[in-house]
């Protein structure tokens, strides 16, 4: 196949409508562009789509809402924070940004979500918290995880920045732990095209987190703290609203393609759900084992069919923190995933006729042998 005679189906493909258009249209008539009435009903609609009422609060970020979680809830300098290696670097930044100190943990080689076992192996007299990132849409293991911070009396900011409206044992991530984290950044299951949200169920930390969002004030120029700009605009929480309404479909959209896909490929090794999941796939992982660049590389160049490669360098390793590099755990399965892992496409605007060209590239490159 030439690749220059057929459309390429990209990696990730963001879904603005024009209902999406009108919302954002509606916004700037009114001449209310900052924080504001739009805001404040995204806030209480996404607590009723994907978290069952728990509270949110409205930032510019998925790092903002990490970041900020944690500086509500205490955690400072002195403090070690378990984290997964195998993720983005903003779930590490934040906890370097607070002044804690991130302590890396291997993952589970299934789920790729943080290792409850690893993890309660690098328990310190002074880990404060635990950052289980919710990665690729699948759950961690909340049930353990929860477990390990009670006996150690630690607090559980949950990193669901790919995961919204995923369930472990029935119940969504974001309510599990003492803040959850979302981003609303373009790629993600749902966009406000910028943007992030802080889930707590503590008033205080509520009340703490609606103070750092808007330079420490709750009222202007009453400020009680010292806090940030990192307010979400009405343009953005009306793009978020729409999108709301629609997430609950497109989910079940990419579990039918994800469903088609695990049924269809052959040769690599498709993604593997734990019975107490439910998964969202904000993407669709397989595991390369032999010349994963080479198979992404010719997916792209023969077949027209992009993939993503994340995370191919772990956090641990990367540059930013080879002066601050604490391991938890032994990170085998990390260094593993990093080398094996191909993102395909899962997103719901997928076409039959397309999830069908990345069915017959896969298995025909699998079988060839991965690159040619």
């Amino acid at each position: 196949m030439s690749v220059e005679t057929v459309d390429v189906i990209p990696a990730a493909r963001p879904l603005i409508g024009v209902e999406e258009r009108r919302a954002v249209d509606a916004v700037l008539a009114s001449g209310h562009l900052t924080q504001g009435p739009e805001v404040a009903a995204f806030e209480r609609e996404f607590s009723a789509t994907l978290l069952d009422g728990r509270p949110v609060v409205a930032v510019n970020s998925g790092t903002a809402a990490l970041h900020l979680g944690l500086i509500a809830l205490g955690v400072g300098r002195g403090d070690e924070v378990l984290v997964p290696s195998f993720t983005f670097a903003a779930t590490a930044n934040a906890v370097r940004l607070v002044g804690a100190t991130p302590v890396f943990v291997d993952v589970d080689p299934d789920s790729f979500c943080i290792a409850p076992t690893a993890m309660q192996r690098a328990v310190t007299a002074r880990t404060r918290a635990i950052v289980p990132v919710h990665l690729y849409g699948h759950p961690a293991d909340m049930t353990a995880i929860v477990a390990v911070a009670r006996e150690h009396d630690l607090l559980v900011v949950e990193d669901a920045a790919q995961a919204h409206g995923a369930r472990w044992v029935g119940r969504r991530v974001g309510t599990f732990g003492d803040t959850g984290a979302f981003s609303l950044y373009p790629t993600k299951n749902m966009t406000a095209a910028e943007g992030g949200m802080v889930a707590t169920a503590s008033p205080s930390s509520e009340r703490v987190l609606r103070l750092l969002r808007n330079q420490g004030m709750a009222e202007r120029y009453a400020n009680e703290i010292v806090g940030f700009n990192a307010r979400m605009s009405d343009l953005h929480a009306a793009i978020g609203r729409v999108q709301a309404r629609k997430v609950r479909a497109w989910t079940a959209q990419r579990q039918a393609n994800a469903a088609y896909l695990d049924g269809e490929l052959r040769g690599v090794v498709t993604p593997i759900v734990h019975a107490e999941a439910e998964h969202v796939f904000h993407q669709y992982v397989v595991r390369v084992p032999d010349d994963r660049d080479g198979f992404v590389d010719a997916l792209r160049d023969e077949y027209g069919i992009g993939a993503g490669v994340y995370y191919p360098t772990p956090v641990h390793r990367l540059p930013s923190f080879a002066d601050a590099a604490v391991c938890g755990s032994d990170l085998h399965e990390t260094e593993r995933a990093a080398a094996e892992v191909i993102a395909l496409p899962v997103y719901p605007t997928l076409t039959l006729r397309e999830l069908d060209r990345i069915v017959a590239a896969v298995n025909a490159l699998a079988a060839a042998g991965g690159s040619r």
